[in-house]
C-alpha cells in the first residue's frame, strides 16, 4: 500500500477522520522527521511508511486522502540519540500517537522496546537498533462519530456530593449478582445488583481509579504481577482495554449513561504527573522517543537523568505548552465525548510545580480555572507529591476539593484512644477550616475519608497492627508505616466473638464521625461491608481475590448502617452547610451556629490530652435556608464506661429525638437525661413528637 500525503494542517492534534480522507499533527520540538508507519488489519505487518511532509512551528502534519477509520499505525521518530543532551530519538522504535482514542494490540514486555541495550556498560548512553513493532500496540484512526457528545449529566450540588472511591475490576469481579462474562469490565459497574447496592448507599457520586491506557511495570512482570491499581498512564485519551467487556469501548460511554440514568456522576482518577515510560533505563513507547526533552522535566545540569517527583521515575512536563495542551485536550475530551463530570488529580502538587516550585497560580492551574469546558467539571485533588513542597493540603484554588489525609489520620487516632487527637477530629468535624477557610473556599472543599486504595482497609484498620505486604515481593517494605491502626489485641482474623463485636462497633463509631462531619465524604469500596485486604495497605499489585472486594464475606448489617447514616446525612442539611462554621450568632435568635460542651452543657477543656468526651451542637446557617431549621446534636464518648448526657432545653412542645446510636443502630430513648454506651457516636435532632424519624 502507498502512503501519500499533502499538506494537511496542524490546528487538531493527533490522527482526525474529516469524512474524507485522516490528518496527522504530531508535537515533537526536536525531531528532524517523524514518521507515520500503517499496518495490516492484523497489526503484525508494516505495509506502508512516509514522513510527515510539513512542520509548523512544532507541529508536524500531512493528510492522507482516503485513509479510513480503522486504519491500525504507528510513529517514528527521528533526531539526535543524545541522551547526555536529554535527547533519545531511535527511529527504530514505533511509537504510539499521544492523542490515540484506542488501540489494536497489547504491550509485551521486551528488550526491543528499550532504546538502548539492556545490560551494556552505562546501558542507557547505549543505541539498540532493533525494531520494537512486533511488541507496541498499534494506534487506531478513530470513527468521530463514536464519540458523539452524551446526554445531560446529575450535577449535583458539592454539597450533595458523597464519593464512592472504586476499582472497575476489583468492585465487580466476585459479585455473585453479576453475570460471569460481565464481571471485571465497564459494564458490570452498572449491572443491576451494583446499581442497587449503590442506591441503597445513597452514593452520588462514583470515581473510578485509573481507566486511561496504562501498562504493567517490567519489575512487576518478572515477579508475576501486574500493576492492578493503573497508576501508569501511557494513553491519555484511550480508555483501558483490559476492562472492555462485549461492547468494547462502547461499553464505557454506555457505563457513563447508566450512572447519568441513576442521577450517579462518573469522576476519574487521572494519572497526568508520570507516565509509564519511567527513568532513563524505562522502555521508549511514545512520548520519549517523540521529544524526551520536551514531555519530560530533566534534571537541571544532568539532562541525561529525570526529575522525580513523582518517586515513579519521570515528571510530565506540564511547564511546557504543548505537553500542557495535551494534557488540557484529554481532559476536555473525556468530559465530551466520554462524558465523565470530573477528575481526581493524582499527585496534582506535581501538575502545579513550575521551575521554581509549587505555583498556585502555575501554567496548569490557570488553564484549568479558565477553561469555557472544564469549568464546570469536578476538580478534587490529591494535594501532594514527594518533590520539594510536595505537601499543599488547602493550597489549591477555590474551584478544587482536596483529598484530607489529616481527617483519615485524625479519625483513626482519636478513636484508637491516641493523646491530644480530640482537639484535631474536633477541627476536622467542621470541615478543617485552619486549612481550607481562605479566600472564599467552602467547606465542600475537604474530601474526608477514613481509608481509601492506598492503604488499609477500614475493616484492616481494626484488625492489623502492622502492614502485612509479603505478596507484593517487596520483603514488606512497601506500604505506609503509620497506619493509626489497632488489632484489639489480636493480629488478624479471629474467632473471639468480643474483638469481633469490639472491631465492628470501631467501624461504626468511625463512619458515624465520618457522616456526621462537615466537608465531602468519600467511602473506599468495600468498606460498608467490612472488606479486608488481609492487612496489605499496598495492594497495587494484587489483580486477586486479596485486591478485590468480597462479596461472599459482606457484612449487610454494616452497609445497611452505612445506609442509615447516608439517609440522615442526606435529610439533615446541618451536617453538610457550604460555609464554615465559627460559632458566630445567628440574627434572627441568637443562637450559635455551632457550639461545643460536655455532657453536662459546661463548656470544654480543649486543653486535656485525653479529652475523649464531646458534644456537639450544629444549627443550620442563614445564608442557607434550607438549613435553618434544622438542628443536630453529636454526642461522641469514647470513655470504656457509659456516660450521662444532659440535653439541652427545647422550646415548647418539641423535643430532642436519638436519631443514631452506633452502639444500638435500631434507636433508643428521647429522655431529657440520657445513658450514652462507651465508646460510641450518637446523634439527636428536635421533633415535633417522639416518632422515630428513621
Amino acid at each position: 500500500m502507498t502512503l501519500q500525503f499533502k499538506a494537511g494542517s496542524p490546528r487538531q492534534m493527533g490522527a482526525r477522520f474529516d469524512g474524507e480522507g485522516t490528518n496527522f499533527a504530531v508535537f515533537s520540538a526536536n525531531a528532524t522527521q517523524i514518521d507515520v508507519c500503517l499496518f495490516a488489519p492484523d497489526g503484525k505487518t508494516e505495509i506502508a511508511r512516509e514522513k510527515l511532509p510539513e512542520r509548523s512551528g512544532h507541529i508536524w502534519h500531512g493528510y492522507a486522502q482516503g485513509l479510513q477509520p480503522g486504519a491500525l499505525y504507528g510513529l517514528r521518530a527521528h533526531g539526535n540519540f543524545g541522551p547526555d543532551l536529554g535527547h533519545r530519538f531511535n527511529a527504530n522504535k514505533l511509537l504510539i500517537d499521544p492523542y490515540s482514542r484506542e488501540f489494536h494490540g497489547h504491550w509485551t514486555n521486551h528488550s526491543t522496546t528499550f532504546g538502548y541495550n539492556l545490560g551494556a556498560p552505562n546501558a542507557d548512553l547505549s543505541f539498540d537498533s532493533r525494531d520494537s513493532a512486533a511488541h507496541i500496540p498499534k494506534s487506531v484512526i478513530s470513527d468521530e462519530s463514536a464519540f458523539a457528545p452524551m446526554g445531560p449529566k446529575p450535577a449535583h450540588e458539592w454539597d450533595e456530593l458523597f464519593i464512592y472511591e472504586a476499582h472497575v475490576k476489583g468492585l465487580t469481579q466476585q459479585h455473585p449478582d453479576i453475570d460471569e462474562k460481565l464481571r471485571g469490565s465497564y459494564e458490570a459497574l452498572t449491572a443491576p445488583a451494583m446499581l442497587d447496592h449503590l442506591h441503597k448507599l445513597n452514593v452520588t457520586a462514583i470515581e473510578l481509579m485509573p481507566v486511561q491506557s496504562f501498562i504493567d511495570d517490567n519489575f512487576l512482570l518478572k515477579r508475576g504481577l501486574t500493576n492492578y491499581w493503573g497508576y501508569n498512564t501511557i494513553g491519555f485519551f484511550a480508555p483501558e482495554p483490559r476492562y472492555f467487556g462485549p461492547q468494547g469501548i462502547a461499553g464505557f460511554r454506555a457505563m457513563v449513561q447508566r450512572f447519568h440514568d441513576a442521577g450517579i456522576e462518573v469522576i476519574l482518577d487521572v494519572v497526568y504527573n508520570h507516565t509509564a515510560e519511567g527513568d532513563e533505563l524505562g522502555p521508549t513507547l511514545c512520548y520519549r522517543g517523540l521529544d524526551n526533552a520536551s514531555y519530560y522535566r530533566l534534571q537541571a545540569g544532568h539532562p541525561r537523568y529525570y526529575v522525580n517527583d513523582t518517586g515513579c521515575g519521570n515528571t510530565f512536563n506540564l511547564s511546557n505548552p504543548h505537553v500542557l495542551r495535551l494534557v488540557m485536550d484529554s481532559l476536555r475530551f473525556w468530559v465530551e465525548q466520554m462524558g465523565v463530570d470530573g477528575f481526581r488529580f493524582d499527585l496534582a502538587t506535581t501538575l502545579a510545580r513550575e521551575d521554581h516550585g509549587f505555583a498556585v497560580n502555575g501554567g496548569f492551574i490557570k488553564a484549568l480555572r479558565q477553561d469555557p469546558v472544564l469549568a464546570s467539571a469536578r476538580l478534587i485533588a490529591e494535594p501532594w507529591d514527594i518533590g520539594p513542597g510536595g505537601y499543599q493540603l488547602g493550597e489549591f484554588p477555590s474551584e478544587f476539593a482536596e483529598w484530607n489525609d489529616n481527617y483519615r489520620d485524625s479519625a483513626r487516632r482519636f478513636w484508637k484512644g491516641d493523646a491530644h487527637s480530640a482537639q484535631d477530629l474536633a477541627a476536622n468535624l467542621l470541615g478543617t477550616a485552619g486549612q481550607f477557610d481562605r479566600q472564599g473556599r467552602r467547606a465542600w472543599s475537604s474530601v474526608n475519608f477514613l481509608a481509601a486504595h492506598d492503604g488499609f482497609t477500614l475493616a484492616d484498620t481494626t484488625r492489623y497492627h502492622e502492614r502485612h505486604n509479603l505478596a507484593n515481593g517487596e520483603n514488606n517494605r512497601d506500604g505506609h508505616h503509620g497506619n493509626h491502626s489497632d488489632n484489639f489485641g489480636v493480629e488478624g482474623e479471629t474467632d473471639d466473638a468480643t474483638i469481633i463485636a469490639q472491631r465492628q462497633l470501631r467501624q461504626r463509631n468511625m463512619l458515624a464521625t465520618l457522616f456526621l462531619s462537615q466537608g465531602t465524604p468519600m467511602l473506599w469500596a468495600g468498606d460498608e461491608i467490612e472488606n479486608s485486604q488481609s492487612g496489605n495497605n499496598n495492594a497495587y499489585c494484587q489483580d486477586n481475590a486479596l485486591g478485590w472486594v468480597n462479596w461472599d464475606l459482606a457484612n449487610t448489617e454494616q452497609a445497611a448502617f452505612v445506609a442509615r447514616l447516608t439517609a440522615f446525612r442526606k435529610a439533615h442539611p446541618a451536617l453538610r452547610q457550604t460555609r464554615f462554621l465559627h460559632g458566630l450568632r445567628r440574627f434572627s435568635d441568637g443562637l450559635p451556629d455551632v457550639e461545643w460542651s460536655d455532657f453536662e452543657g459546661e463548656p470544654l477543656d480543649w486543653r486535656d490530652p485525653h479529652l475523649a468526651q464531646i458534644c456537639l451542637i450544629l444549627r443550620g446557617s442563614a445564608e442557607a435556608p434550607a438549613s435553618f431549621n434544622d438542628t443536630v446534636l453529636i454526642a461522641i464518648n469514647r470513655h470504656d464506661d457509659p456516660a450521662t448526657l444532659t440535653l439541652p432545653s427545647c422550646s415548647t412542645g418539641h423535643h430532642w429525638q436519638r436519631a443514631l446510636d452506633t452502639a444500638q443502630p435500631s434507636g433508643g430513648n428521647s429522655d431529657d437525661l440520657v445513658v450514652l454506651a462507651a465508646h460510641s457516636v450518637t446523634a439527636f435532632i428536635i421533633v415535633k413528637n417522639k416518632a422515630l424519624l428513621l
